[in-house]
């Protein structure tokens, strides 16, 4: 039984088209990654999943059951870290997360115990008094996910949670993500960040203009393009020339220059990295450090889609 199961779903913005027949499926003990860039449709999927948003056509089954705006008992079951920063200024961090945990768990004592693992789950002991204003960015992000976890729901939605974060607090909140699926949750992750999805999760989705376009494992995904190899060289404004040069070699794919680096996106060889530094060599440019690496999330959605997901 899958645990999230939406079919053909529909939503319609006057003539804007945010989600196109799109179809989603998850099973129990899944990270699942929604990858994409912005106004894709991944946190309208979302809100439309937890009926938050009318849709035009389509079906949400949760648990296995359907979904409706008023099926509070599957909504208990669930809990949602939203990319925009919901906490109430007045109160202080366990006080955000006690009234947060307050709307599933009525029993006070049980409620303390939830709301200090919380706590304690992203590294805020050392705050609880503290009220948002005081936090740096990390940490109302950390306080953020503990306001949306505290009741251990067995279903938990992260969109986009490590936006404008510090890398110290980007990489607790993987680590949270990944003890808590190890606990029994299923996730499922949103996020532009391809680095990000690739590390915490199991399977994924590539979407773009509303509609999923390519899904499975990271090494299924890489397995469906004929990207191979992508090489990186430093270099200081190489001359069109060579470019061109390296653009008609049977193999090449793709060669720019992004940041003072060439990208150049090979096809399956063995002579790759020789062949383009006998271009530069024969066009006299310096280059500095040389970088090859197995196709990722990136090139596999460049070349599905045609976007670059950093642009």
């Amino acid at each position: 039984m899958d645990i999230v199961s939406v079919d053909n779903l529909v939503k319609r913005y006057g003539d804007l088209i945010a989600l196109d027949h799109f179809n989603l499926h998850i099973r129990p003990g899944e990270v699942f990654g929604l990858l994409g860039p912005n106004g894709s449709g991944k946190t309208t999927a979302i809100n439309c999943i937890l009926q938050l948003l009318t849709f035009d056509k389509g079906a949400i089954r949760l648990f296995g059951e359907d979904m409706a705006p008023t099926r509070y008992d599957l909504k208990r079951r669930i809990g949602v870290v939203p990319q925009n920063v919901a906490v109430f200024e007045e109160l202080t961090v366990r006080e955000n997360v006690d009234y947060f945990c307050s709307l599933y768990v009525a029993d006070r004592a049980r409620r303390r115990q939830l709301v200090g693992e919380a706590i304690a789950f992203v590294g805020l002991e050392d705050y609880v008094r503290f009220r948002p204003r005081k936090l740096s960015g990390g940490l109302l992000r950390r306080l953020n996910i503990a306001c949306g976890i505290a009741h251990k729901p067995d279903l938990v939605f992260f969109d986009e949670p490590t936006v404008a974060v510090d890398p110290q607090s980007r990489n607790a909140i993987l680590e949270g993500i990944k003890a808590m699926n190890e606990a029994g949750a299923t996730v499922v992750y949103t996020s532009h960040y391809m680095e990000e999805v690739e590390e915490v999760c199991t399977r994924l989705m590539i979407m773009d203009k509303g509609r999923g376009v390519a899904e499975g494992t990271n090494a299924e995904l890489k397995a469906m393009v004929s990207t191979g190899e992508r090489i990186e060289v430093e270099v200081v404004d190489p001359p069109e020339p060579a470019l061109a040069a390296l653009r008609a070699l049977a193999h090449v794919r793709r060669a720019t220059v992004v940041d003072g680096r060439l990208v150049v996106l090979c096809e399956q060889g063995s002579r790759n990295v020789a062949d383009v530094l006998a271009v530069l060599e024969r066009h006299a440019v310096p280059t500095g450090r040389i970088y090859a690496e197995p196709p990722t999330l990136n090139d596999v959605f460049l070349e599905i889609t045609g976007t670059d997901l950093r642009d």
